[in-house]
């Protein structure tokens, strides 16, 4: 039976070795592995159902957090774009916002908040869906979300398309949200 090594009996080469291992790379290495392992089982919409599901927590938590930070019963409709650019921004992405009005908020993302490991893994897409909308239907009592162009897409950069009113003329491709109560 061998004895574990203390870790001040390791030899130095290996605490000094170069290893692309950090934290933040691990995880989105694993999210990567996990949403194409669910995308090669279960096909691209199961498992954005199953992705869906955990955002849309995610979301509310988040939601909340902003509400709480900013001492706020609920996000004001002027503030929203905002928080969106913000919260993404937080996390390593880089949205801007395109457009904006009553109706429709258009954004724009030219960097990932998994970086590289989102290319062809569009199932984790429904991360920014289900939390932009869950957001956005708290603040407007209802959203649809479609994105339009993506990075995991292969696509430039990703285009969130956020209808803020129900209408006929909303996208018929888009994820449907309502406030909850």
């Amino acid at each position: 039976m061998s004895l574990p090594i203390e870790v001040d009996q390791q030899q130095p080469e290996i605490t000094k070795a170069q290893l692309p291992l950090e934290t933040t790379d691990f995880f989105n290495q694993i999210i990567r592995e996990l949403s194409g392992a669910l995308q090669e089982i279960v096909g691209l919409n199961e498992a954005e159902g199953f992705i869906a599901l955990v955002a849309n927590r995610i979301g509310e938590k988040i939601n909340s957090d902003y509400k709480s930070a900013l001492h706020l019963e609920q996000i004001p409709g002027p503030l929203l774009a905002d928080v969106l650019v913000d919260l993404k921004r937080r996390i390593g992405g880089q949205f801007c916002v395109e457009y904006e009005d009553n109706k429709v908020l258009i954004l724009k993302n030219t960097r990932c908040p998994f970086g590289d490991r989102v290319k062809d893994r569009p199932s984790l897409c429904m991360m920014t869906t289900n939390v932009f909308g869950r957001i956005a239907a708290d603040c407007h009592g209802y959203a649809r979300v479609h994105i339009d162009r993506s990075i995991a897409r292969g696509d430039t950069d990703c285009r969130v398309v956020v209808h803020l009113t129900p209408t006929a003329e909303n996208d018929v491709n888009g994820k449907e949200f309502y406030r909850v109560r």
